[in-house]
């Protein structure tokens, strides 16, 4: 369920008719929640909300996108959301991981909010075990995308323009049938259920995702964030776009950096 933001006495919700819903899965490398880190500070983004879910894990720190002293104390929980009225974005950021078997109560809460707000689609970054993948998967690059039937038709022939890869499916027997194909997303998390259900409710939605493994996946959350902006384009396309992407000051705590006085 949405939260809006207390500012001043003014709780009322913002408007989202219209907007791109761009969200991370929580998956392998947690690729897509750096690549969304990425995009909230560079656009600097401005938190309006709280996604209230019983399930993911609690979880309380401080500011992930601090810019100073100020504002470096200021609180921030696993599930949050941020709004660019200018690009007609909403971003919800998710910190931590998800509940067993709590999976499915998360996806029907999240696209009943989609459709009560009015969202025009959802984007959502993801990555996938580069071990897992089979010959085809091998071939060429390590990025793919899905897209939901109704969003095909939307924009599906900018996809071929880009020269995008479709994710592909496999054997859903390997070694006894090939006959038979599915869908498959292993370290993906939420995606492949989150997929399906938008399918079946009629929702335009995008899975951009990433091969990777697990370890410093800084430089897989450039290459996904860069695959978006291919298509978004939220920033300026230039020979090197990585150089654009502004890093939240949080991610010096990476890697067992110690934690920041302002937490105390």
């Amino acid at each position: 369920m949405f939260i809006p933001c207390d500012r001043g006495g003014d709780s009322a919700a913002p408007d989202f008719k219209g907007f791109t819903l761009l969200m991370p899965a929580v998956s392998v490398g947690n690729v897509g929640q750096l690549a969304i880190d990425l995009v909230i500070s560079t656009l600097d983004m401005t938190k309006v909300g709280y996604f209230y879910t019983d399930c993911l894990v609690p979880m309380v720190g401080n500011n992930p996108y601090a810019t100073a002293e100020e504002n470096s104390t200021e609180l921030s929980i696993n599930a949050e959301v941020y709004s660019l009225p200018s690009k007609k974005l909403v971003v919800l950021q998710i910190r931590s991981p998800f509940i067993k078997n709590k999976y499915r109560p998360f996806c029907e809460t999240l696209l009943s909010w989609v459709k009560s707000s009015k969202c025009a689609r959802v984007v959502l970054l993801s990555s996938s075990h580069a071990y897992q993948r089979d010959d085809e998967q091998l071939l060429g690059t390590p990025l793919r995308y899905l897209l939901t039937p109704d969003l095909e038709k939307a924009v599906g022939g900018r996809m071929k323009e880009l020269n995008w890869k479709e994710m592909e499916k496999v054997a859903a027997y390997p070694g006894i049938s090939d006959t038979e194909k599915v869908l498959h997303i292993p370290g993906g998390g939420i995606t492949k259920l989150l997929f399906t259900e938008s399918c079946s409710e009629g929702i335009q939605m995008a899975v951009l995702l990433k091969f990777c493994s697990e370890g410093d996946n800084i430089p897989d959350a450039f290459v996904l964030v860069n695959y978006l902006n291919e298509w978004l384009q939220l920033i300026k396309s230039e020979v090197n776009p990585s150089s654009q992407w502004k890093i939240p000051s949080s991610w010096r705590l990476l890697f067992g950096n110690g934690l920041p006085p302002a937490l105390f």
